[in-house]
């Protein structure tokens, strides 16, 4: 029986074309990495080897500890420089060409996400952390989602994942993702924003966040001046709010997006409720780009992420930086432990 309490993190490999194979090496090189977490990569051997002998890049040792039905990942061997793979076998190394859109690596990235799953959903680790996939290559695949939320919500049936967004405490939902400027605009009504305060609310609770008062962004300049610069505020989010407050919920809005994420970052308020993708996008990335960290919340299991693309034009290259893939493992320890 294994004594070792560091919570076991899954990590599918990303998009073999892109940098997602060289910051998983890098990041599970790093001893500070090992010395609180027990990570267990889901990819293949050969695109791994490749990536370890780009310039620059760590000396690690592959270990493997199965193929496609691997599931007692307690055999791995949890070491600085040790890289416990699950190995697919999902890659003709001699056709992978890095940095281009390929469907065999939409293919491919796409059933290290399916397995990883798996293997949360079996309870096998505590918590997965994802790497870099390129839409365009799912797109080559064939795969029916557009992303990362898509999959996990599809694959772990549950109807409308919400996203969060973490960097230097402050957390930030978003009511719209991937859906154009004026959709979104039209998404901005009371009912949404009352479901999705309480589900937030409730993902929270979940993550063992309880105390402290909900911001809701405003949509328009100066959340509309009272209808001068636009109605939204005024026909959605003040209603949502003196409704949620009726409801017991601790929640103020709207707030002014020029103000609200530097008050979430002083501490005033828990989270903000992000009105559209962009909106809580700019703030947190122009906060710290590498360290913004996305966390999929309200499903069975914990899944966190680096946040940022897979970085075709530097692939193979050995200079891609593994902060955010390193910060994705420790938010996701932070949740699960």
């Amino acid at each position: 029986m294994c004594n070792d309490k560091r919570p076991l993190i899954a990590i599918p490999m990303g998009d073999p074309a892109g940098i997602g194979p060289e910051i998983v090496l890098k990041a599970l090189a790093n001893p500070e990495i090992a010395a609180f977490a027990r990570c267990v990569v889901i990819g293949d051997k050969d695109v791994l080897q490749q990536a370890a002998a780009f310039p620059g890049m760590p000396e690690v040792t592959i270990h493997v500890i199965g193929g496609k039905d691997a599931d007692n990942v307690q055999d791995g061997c949890f070491k600085p420089g040790i890289i416990n793979l699950i190995d697919l076998n999902n890659i003709t190394i001699e056709d992978l060409k890095l940095g281009q859109v390929q469907a065999m690596c939409g293919r491919a990235a796409y059933e290290y996400i399916e397995k990883s799953i798996q293997l949360a959903m079996a309870g096998a680790v505590d918590a997965v952390a994802t790497t870099p996939i390129n839409k365009e290559s799912l797109k080559a695949a064939e795969i029916p989602f557009i992303g990362h939320t898509e999959i996990f919500g599809g694959l772990t049936e549950t109807a409308d994942p919400l996203t969060m967004f973490e960097v230097h405490g402050m957390r930030v939902f978003f009511l719209t993702r991937h859906v154009s400027l004026r959709k979104a605009c039209d998404l901005v009504t009371k009912e949404r924003i009352i479901d999705y305060v309480i589900r937030c609310k409730e993902a929270l609770n979940k993550l063992g966040v309880e105390d402290g008062v909900m911001a809701i962004a405003g949509l328009n300049p100066h959340s509309g001046e009272h209808g001068l610069f636009g109605n939204e505020e005024m026909e959605a989010v003040f209603p949502a709010v003196e409704e949620l407050k009726k409801m017991g919920y601790l929640v103020e809005g709207p707030i002014g997006a020029d103000s609200v994420f530097h008050l979430a970052l002083k501490g005033r308020y828990n989270c903000v409720l992000s009105l559209y993708h962009d909106q809580g996008h700019i703030a947190t990335k122009t906060l710290d780009f590498e360290r913004t960290i996305a966390v999929t919340a309200g499903m069975p299991i914990l899944r966190t992420s680096v946040d940022h693309g897979t970085a075709m034009d530097i692939a193979g290259k050995g200079i891609a930086s593994a902060v955010s893939m390193e910060e994705a493992i420790r938010v996701a320890v932070k949740y699960c432990s």
